[in-house]
């Protein structure tokens, strides 16, 4: 006997809304069943979450938690007159670039904390500086606030550096891991556990809100570019890419990456006559659009009968100077002439050292053993100059041949490297520069593999420990051993963990011996510095040797760096197919870990 209960039909609205919600749940292709790392542990409830967007505010505040409780610690330079450190050169610049006239910011002073970074820190600074006055006059009255070290405005510096990431760095790096999540097939989820490890990078955080600078300005611009370029917006990628340029020179450590990989795409597969001008077009505007203020403010200050700022005692531009034409100084045209030569001559810093304090770069570690500082600047900065170009030379070569997207993160760690290694004037803080797309890519497909992990995590573990100098001098060792051993912990990483190199997670991964033997080489380095740097004095007459062994040791790892990144980059374009079969192999393993 039938029933004659008949089962409901689903309403059209219902069955769609089941379908997505089923379609909604992630596919995760490199986390397993169990959480491997206590990060995708802190987040593994989010997997079944309706919508993703509830987790960002809740990742969004415990970053900025972060940052502002690193805040409340020392910064550069803080009770060290006369010319105290970073912090007071920002304040300095906020100072100036308020009261005084367009036409004299680069001229002012220079000796104290002249002012020497590209237009867009000119306008950021006077923003904040027109901001800052209103609440306080004191804090940037002209020349009679320097040094000035109150409490409150501290706290305003701090909060200028934490809301000026909150709209560009963190917006660029949330944008740019769902973008690499859509690309390569990466769940939801997988990219919120990528952007938690991303803005918890602890050199970054200990930089920008320990030492005190806006690099994340820089390097929020520089993500920006990356997405639009993975997005196919050549064109926007351009023009934030000169926004980060125009705001800081460092961005310079990528212009290789991203130079090679614009005329790759305007050759490969045939040339695109109209790709090409566009993009000439669009970056030159960009810089005319990024140099106008300074040049047009400069023709106003004429007009209202303020000079060119002209002091005897400061030189014209030895770029104005060694051209082949002569000016004449009262000629509309002159004061615009005079700021940009200017501007370019304090920007580019050829009239500087070698290398900035001890850095782990070639030209220290070789200082070290062989005194440079007896051979002509011009002389070392063309040596310098040459051995970064053939640093740099196999991953521009490889991103201009092959132009794929999704190689464009691999290119610019590379060539950031490269430069770092090699280039003239290197600062601790560039290091920041190379461990940044090298980051990133935790959220492209395998980002949070053994392999990728050990390697990404290695290196910011080293990075970071390479700057132990210049915090300690801040007085920032707390925060530093606090960020730094929790970053680990969260990845699963030494010292606190040592899952990645022994166990299942390293037989499932396929860590090859010498990798192993690698890292934990240095791993162990670095943790039997930090003892001997604690407890062992150094001998008499030589003061600064574990400062020296910290630039050895960060040199080679830094080395190997490179060339994994360079070999990473050639590896996955295709170039090695014809030879050895690589390409076949690793379309081979992802089609095991979709199965």
């Amino acid at each position: 006997m039938s029933s004659s209960h008949k089962p409901r039909k689903k309403r059209k609205d219902e069955a769609s809304l089941q379908t997505n919600r089923e379609s909604s749940k992630p596919q995760s292709k490199s986390i397993g069943p169990a959480p491997p790392f206590p990060l995708a542990a802190f987040l593994w409830p989010a997997k079944r979450s309706t919508s993703q967007w509830i987790i960002l505010p809740l990742i969004l505040m415990a970053v900025g938690l972060f940052r502002w409780a690193t805040s409340f610690w020392g910064y550069s330079g803080f009770g060290k007159p006369p010319m105290h450190g970073d912090f007071e050169a920002q304040r300095h610049w906020m100072e100036i670039t308020t009261h005084l006239p367009v036409s004299q910011w680069y001229f002012y002073d220079l000796p104290y904390w002249g002012l020497d970074y590209p237009p867009l820190t000119a306008y950021h600074s006077w923003f904040l500086g027109k901001i800052g006055s209103v609440i306080d006059s004191n804090w940037f009255a002209l020349d009679a606030s320097r040094g000035f070290e109150d409490q409150m405005l501290k706290v305003y510096m701090r909060a200028t550096v934490l809301v000026s990431e909150y709209l560009i760095y963190i917006p660029a790096a949330v944008i740019l891991t769902r973008k690499l999540g859509r690309m390569r097939g990466v769940s939801i989820w997988e990219s919120s556990v990528a952007l938690v490890a991303i803005l918890m990078q602890p050199a970054t955080v200990l930089i920008d809100h320990g030492h005190f600078q806006y690099n994340t300005v820089m390097l929020g611009f520089a993500l920006a570019s990356i997405s639009s370029m993975l997005a196919g917006r050549a064109l926007w990628g351009s023009a934030f890419f000169v926004a980060a340029l125009c705001y800081k020179q460092m961005a310079l450590y990528y212009a290789p990456a991203i130079f090679a990989y614009l005329i790759g795409i305007c050759m490969v597969p045939k040339f695109s006559a109209n790709r090409f001008v566009a993009i000439t077009l669009v970056t030159t505007l960009s810089f005319g659009v990024c140099f106008a203020p300074l040049l047009l403010g400069s023709l106003y200050d004429r007009r209202r009968g303020i000079p060119a700022y002209t002091a005897k005692s400061i030189p014209l531009p030895p770029l104005l100077v060694s051209l082949p034409f002569k000016f004449n100084d009262q000629s509309w045209y002159y004061p615009p002439l005079l700021q940009l030569t200017q501007s370019v001559h304090r920007i580019l810093p050829f009239a500087r050292g070698l290398f900035e304090d001890k850095v782990a770069n070639m030209w220290c570690a070789i200082h070290t053993a062989h005194k440079l500082n007896k051979y002509p600047l011009g002389q070392m900065q063309r040596i310098s100059t040459v051995i970064t170009l053939i640093s740099i030379l196999p991953s521009t070569m490889t991103i201009s041949l092959f132009p794929h997207r999704e190689l464009l993160p691999w290119a610019m760690a590379s060539t950031a490297w490269g430069f770092y290694l090699c280039s003239f004037q290197v600062h601790e803080k560039s290091v920041l520069l190379p461990l940044l797309p090298m980051t990133i890519l935790l959220g492209s497909d395998g980002g949070l593999d053994t392999e990728m992990r050990t390697w990404i995590g290695w290196a910011n573990m080293l990075g970071v420990w390479t700057l132990f100098p210049l915090l300690k001098k801040d007085e920032l060792r707390m925060p530093y051993g606090v960020l730094t051993l929790l970053w680990s912990w969260l990845l699963g990483l030494p010292p606190t963990s040592l899952s990645l190199y022994f166990g299942r997670q390293s037989n499932k991964g396929g860590l090859k011996l010498l990798t192993k033997l690698l890292h934990l080489g240095f791993y162990a380095a670095m943790i039997a510095w930090h003892v001997g740097e604690a407890f062992v004095p150094p001998p008499e007459g030589k003061p600064d040797l574990w400062v020296v062994l910290n630039v050895l040791i960060g040199f080679a790892g830094f080395g190997i760096c490179l060339l994994w990144c360079s070999w990473q980059l050639i590896l996955r374009s295709g170039m090695l197919e014809d030879y050895f079969g690589v390409r076949l192999r690793i379309e081979a393993g992802n089609k095991k870990k979709k199965q």
